[in-house]
């Protein structure tokens, strides 16, 4: 999910440190007062300790199990004092990784040991997005009173029902999707509730969702101004409990009362609605999407390409540029909320977006980058700007997910094929590229991260759908190169967080998602220069995928990460050009001049200066101007100050 989460830190741990409780006592006593008696929710010690970091930069956060398992003793213990009887689940979302198959101890320990903290206790533990079948078997052999799997997305967790009917704990079973917004066959989740219960006793099975619901909006209510078909195909979080709770009354009793009857075959009318509607079908994308083989053709060879770009362009060895976004001050979110209320017209909206871009040139411009960029001013979110453009993919009016702390995204909701009617980025480049003689990257969001920060039909293989995205993308690439814009970035941010948890089924992935940024940059002729970014710093495991990709130069995150993965494309033999960012555009602090020029030098070890660019690390959005000019000038100035050193240009 599109889900990101502070990482902790482990150094020493206090052992005189009391547990704090007290965040959840007042959660429960509140639920409590409402007349409901809550379970309650933590990360469990595994998982706590697979997604962490050691402070030392070792990878052996499990030195700290003893030291974490007795904090969580700790804490069931403070937390059993609660109540006569107290639920605690434990989300050990790690035993659904290939990591878990190595975990076997460890979950035996843990969870004897948690299990036994009070005896008013009853503990569950849940995994979920793929199977959990190693930790599953290891599981049934603890105290632990039930274990939640997800039947969704971990078909292949029925393989293990006959070691949880023997160990004669509960079930609870993950079949209503909690990660997408369509809407259940209620009969095909019948039916597979009828399959686990010809292996687990009914009495022992719980009916809930795959996962927590936090990663779909609220609720559908609210939502006015939705196309009313496309409304009735969906269910968000308070809908998800309706159809729990009708799937269980069904499940369990066997016969609905005429209330409940009618809403079930409700939901068989907007199943046969969904899959025979006109809105699905494009018949020009099926056409396409016929020949799609011929449009995952590759360029040719990288090394004739980047001769014709250098003549080209004729940039120096250490090129300056940025990776898109530029600050979203109040002026600039204030000018596009007024006209998405329609409190100015589209002529003013122009006027003042096209004041921004110039003021974003001329900064550029001031403190001397090379390669520019127009600032992406027009742009809410990078996926939220292209699905508003795009055929096929439809929008709620308050269907926000928690992203990140308080920061929320409201993803694209692609219900049927994917075209471009039109342009989407051509009027801003045009006239971002009138402005200035130098370079004005095109910047574009990839097809793969389209897909994935997105809830994704689920009536064909991804894959199709990322195909019919990448194909837009590719109409697009065209229509820029053909307007003069020589450079144009395609950024794949979520490329790595689309893989799935399990090894096996990554090949099937990296496939089609490699071929989808094929397919989008296949059209660009050689002298078109093609760029991509990706977010995040752990791509040691998937270098190859990313030099398939063929992008002529590849910016990526290392400020925070020292040059480890540089060294990872160096031992790989990388050939294409890469910019890995000089300083942290996540912290407000303005890196000096000298530190951005030992950071330049400790690139060179790594690699030639000629395959080197020289960037921050992502965009500039969250950024202001105060901080963001001097960083840049900054930045420029180092090269500068390295080039004279080394003889360059």
């Amino acid at each position: 999910t599109n889900y990101h989460y502070l990482v902790p830190l482990l150094d020493r741990i206090d052992e005189g440190r009391s547990i704090d409780a007290s965040h959840f006592a007042a959660a429960y006593h509140l639920a409590k007062s409402e007349e409901i008696t809550p379970k309650i929710n933590l990360v469990g010690p595994l998982t706590f300790l697979a997604n962490a970091k050691c402070s030392d930069g070792s990878d052996e956060t499990f030195a700290y199990y003893e030291r974490v398992v007795a904090r969580y003793e700790a804490l069931l213990l403070a937390l059993s004092k609660l109540d006569d009887r107290v639920t605690i689940q434990c989300d050990e979302p790690i035993f659904a990784t290939d990591r878990a198959e190595g975990l076997g101890l460890l979950i035996k320990d843990a969870y004897t040991r948690l299990c036994r903290v009070a005896p008013n206790l009853t503990l569950h533990v849940v995994s979920y997005f793929d199977h959990a079948s190693e930790a599953t078997k290891v599981l049934c052999t603890t105290p632990v009173a039930g274990i939640g799997l997800d039947f969704v997305y971990g078909i292949e967790n029925l393989q293990t029902l006959e070691t949880i009917a023997q160990s004669g704990k509960q079930l609870i079973a993950g079949v209503i999707d909690g990660r997408n917004i369509w809407i259940s066959d209620l009969d095909a989740k019948l039916s597979l509730l009828e399959r686990i219960a010809e292996v687990v006793p009914k009495e022992r099975i719980v009916v809930s969702s795959s996962c927590s619901l936090q990663h779909l909006p609220y609720s559908l209510r609210f939502e006015e101004k939705m196309d009313a078909q496309i409304k009735q195909w969906l269910t968000f979080a308070l809908e998800r409990l309706e159809e729990i709770a009708l799937l269980s009354r069904h499940f369990f009793d066997g016969v609905l009362d005429a209330k409940a009857q009618a809403r079930w075959e409700e939901n068989r009318r907007a199943n046969e609605a969904r899959k025979n509607s006109s809105q699905i079908r494009n018949d020009a994308v099926q056409a396409r999407m016929q020949e799609i083989e011929r449009y995952k053709k590759a360029r040719t060879p990288f090394e004739k390409r980047i001769n014709k770009q250098h003549e080209r362009f004729g940039y120096l060895p250490l090129c300056t540029t940025t990776i898109g976004s530029f600050p979203q001050s109040d002026a600039v979110r204030q000018t596009r909320r007024a006209y998405k209320n329609g409190e100015i017209d589209e002529a003013t909206y122009i006027e003042r977006i096209k004041g921004f871009i110039r003021d974003c040139v001329a900064l550029q411009e001031e403190v001397g980058l090379e390669v520019l960029v127009h600032g992406e001013f027009e742009r809410n979110d990078m996926v939220e700007y292209f699905g508003e453009q795009l055929d096929g993919v439809a929008f709620s009016q308050n269907g926000w997910v928690q992203s990140y702390g308080s920061r929320c995204v409201k993803p694209p909701i692609i219900y049927g094929d994917v075209s471009r009617p039109a342009p989407m980025t051509l009027f801003w480049s045009r006239y971002a590229q009138s402005l200035s003689n130098k370079p004005m990257k095109g910047m574009l969001t990839g097809a793969v991260t389209i897909l994935n920060w997105s809830f994704v039909r689920d009536d064909q293989p991804r894959a199709e759908t990322c195909y019919q995205i990448a194909l837009a993308i590719r109409d697009e690439i065209d229509d820029l190169q053909k307007a003069g814009i020589g450079m144009i970035q395609v950024d794949e941010a979520a490329f790595k967080e689309g893989y799935p948890l399990r090894r096996e089924k990554r090949e099937a992935y990296e496939r089609f998602a490699l071929e989808s940024f094929r397919i989008s940059t296949g059209v660009a002729e050689d002298e078109t220069q093609i760029h991509t970014h990706m977010c995040y710093s752990e791509f040691d495991d998937i270098i190859e995928t990313i030099e398939a990709m063929d992008a002529d130069v590849i910016s990526i995150e290392t400020a925070r990460s020292g040059n480890t993965l540089l060294k990872v494309f160096k031992q790989k033999g990388y050939r294409q050009e890469i910019g890995p960012g000089v300083y942290d555009i996540h912290s407000p602090r303005i890196p000096s001049i000298e530190e951005i020029e030992a950071q330049i030098e400790a690139l060179l070890e790594v690699l030639p200066a000629r395959q080197l660019w020289i960037n921050p690390d992502c965009g500039l959005k969250t950024r202001r101007e105060e901080e963001v000019k001097p960083a840049l000038r900054h930045m420029v100035e180092a090269v500068r100050r390295v080039r004279q050193k080394h003889g360059i240009g």
